[in-house]
């Protein structure tokens, strides 16, 4: 302790190994986490994980790969079909159905895999809708709160007390001017006790006795008085047929169209 307060100014020991250092013991420290790293290994940074549609277009990719395969496969197969076709049975007929085996075994293989890669997928385009239409609730939710605060920092502005206080005020001012404007139609110096069907009656009576007068002083009454004054033209009726009228022969009687033929005949 007394050799390390008598060291130099900044002298001290380091705070990984814990030697003396005549230097600062971010020197040390700085080399042991070296050392401690070389032996125990650093720690890696974590990676972020994939996202769905990395992974989904990773898939697709693959299957469309697995796809250009298959089709290569098939190209072979036909080849080896016609092959055996112009081939006769024999050994070389035999090698060209174990190559064709083989093709086969492959194509069933890739087609596996293809369905599996595709079912995957799937699987995450799946997972991909539903977590879209979450974050879309979640939209829809943030949103109609909003809409809701929105309202109801509206509605405190609006005050239903005051508001039917104004529509009681206006239908009494409509009552008001209703009441000016029948006052204003009414007819200076006519009773209110008048009863309108007795005028109706007294009128009626005038009229008849009216009727009555224009009868007794032999003049022609008023509603006929227009036909009085048509000209004798406008009622002038057809003239009646001339001639012999027709006489029955022998009880039967005669046709006046067959007599007129006749005469005009003659």
């Amino acid at each position: 302790r007394r050799g390390a307060a008598a060291a130099a100014p900044g002298a001290g020991r380091c705070v990984g190994c814990g030697e003396r250092q005549e230097s600062l013991p971010r020197v040390c420290a700085a080399t042991c986490r070296r050392a401690m790293r070389r032996i125990f290994g650093a720690k890696k940074k974590k990676e972020p994980a994939p996202s769905l549609e990395d992974t989904t277009s990773s898939l697709n990719s693959r299957g469309e790969g697995i796809d250009e395969k298959i089709r290569k496969l098939e190209g072979e197969m036909a080849r080896y079909r016609d092959q055996l076709k112009r081939t006769r049975p024999g050994p070389a007929q035999a090698a060209i159905k174990q190559r064709a085996m083989r093709v086969l075994k492959q194509k069933r293989m890739y087609e596996q895999q293809r369905d599996s890669l595709y079912n995957q997928s799937f699987n995450l385009e799946q997972v991909s809708f539903a977590t879209q239409n979450i974050k879309d609730t979640q939209a829809t939710v943030a949103s109609m709160k909003e809409a809701s605060k929105q309202i109801k920092a509206e509605y405190k502005k609006c005050d239903i007390t005051e508001i039917e206080n104004l529509q009681d005020e206006m239908a009494d001012m409509l009552d008001l001017t209703n009441e000016i404007q029948e006052t204003l139609g009414q007819t200076f110096g006519v009773p209110d006790d008048i009863d309108e069907e007795e005028l109706m009656g007294e009128l009626d009576a005038l009229e008849d006795e009216m009727l009555n007068d224009e009868t007794e002083a032999g003049g022609v009454p008023s509603y006929l008085t227009e036909a009085s004054e048509m000209p004798d033209d406008a009622l002038s009726l057809p003239e009646a047929p001339g001639g012999t009228p027709a006489v029955a022969v022998d009880g039967i009687a005669a046709d006046p169209l067959a007599e007129s033929a006749k005469r005009e005949e003659a």
